[in-house]
């Protein structure tokens, strides 16, 4: 049995993707299970690659996992408390990232300034395993949802990465009046900020559903296009070929932002330097330069750009 740790979010699963695919393709005849939070399991069916989901929370013990797995892959970080969680549980072999403090000295060296898809990508090519960087596309889950919305997702996970309320009402106000149907979606914990975006946009109600994961995944894949923050949705926006605008601010696109071949993502970013974690305290500057006039003209060019819609339906 191989385990893979992964236990992020959507953004951390869909850039990982591409790594998924090649070890499933490397190791036909084994079980690959992956550890990840269970709330995950409709994205981690739609990638296609894994047999088994061991649940799993950020940096915790892995207790659901079996003990003495031929191959664990640690696909979470650079280590140490990541290398831990798999060395605990004595596996045969460990692919990792070089980590003096867990005692791991094989594999490569990290780097800070790369794209997640890449990093993870070149750790299992490090181990003899082929992949492809732009294998990002997602089966698309069986919910009842509309197609042909446009989708405003105001939630981040911080917020440095928010884009203040108010901007992306105005953007919705004028999409509306250009003849867009907005829906504004976010996560049960965003669910006020969706209610108070529409209330600012004069949208009724029902413009901010509650949604599951699989419906928000199926929305995002029928959708016409997709307006949000640096955060899981932008990568699920990747993963479905869905024209999208994507507002960076502390995290520079190079290391998250949507693949620079497909111009009907659009990612706007004022800043000069970046971070790769989760900055405290208010919204980022960057993220403030950028204004509803530029998302909307964004809007313009990403829906001018022809794309080949839903390739895993």
């Amino acid at each position: 049995m191989i385990l893979v740790l992964r236990a992020l979010g959507v953004g951390d699963l869909v850039t990982a993707v591409p790594a998924l695919r090649g070890l499933r393709a490397a190791f036909p005849d084994e079980t690959l299970s992956l550890a990840a939070p269970a709330w995950l399991t409709p994205l981690i069916l739609a990638v296609g690659a894994v047999d088994r989901i061991v649940p799993a929370a950020e940096l915790e013990p892995l207790d659901a996992a079996p003990a003495r797995p031929r191959l664990a892959i640690n696909l979470h970080g650079s280590g140490p408390e990541s290398h831990r969680r798999l060395q605990a549980l004595h596996p045969d072999a460990l692919w990792a990232f070089a980590s003096r403090a867990a005692g791991h000295h094989d594999g490569p060296g990290w780097l800070d300034e790369e794209h997640e898809v890449r990093r993870w990508c070149r750790l299992v090519r490090y181990y003899g395993v082929t992949c492809d960087e732009s294998d990002l596309d997602l089966h698309v889950p069986d919910a009842d949802v509309p197609a042909g919305v446009t989708i405003i997702h105001p939630g981040a996970k911080s917020a440095a990465r928010r884009w203040p309320a108010d901007r992306f009402a105005s953007v919705a106000r004028r999409l509306v009046t250009a003849g867009h149907q907005v829906l504004v979606t976010g996560s049960r914990q965003e669910h006020d900020l969706c209610v108070r975006v529409t209330e600012l946009a004069g949208l009724p109600p029902e413009a901010a559903p509650r949604t599951g994961l699989d419906e928000l995944a199926a929305l995002v894949a029928k959708a016409r296009l997709v307006i949000c923050g640096d955060t899981g949705v932008a990568h699920l926006a990747t993963a479905y070929r869905t024209p999208s605008v994507v507002l960076f601010g502390p995290v520079a696109p190079a290391l998250w932002g949507p693949p620079a071949d497909r111009p009907y993502h659009r990612a706007l970013w004022h800043g000069t330097h970046s971070t790769r974690g989760d900055l405290p305290g208010p919204v980022h500057p960057a993220l403030l330069e950028i204004t509803p006039d530029e998302v909307l003209t964004a809007t313009t060019e990403a829906l001018a750009l022809p794309t080949t819609r839903h390739p895993r339906r």
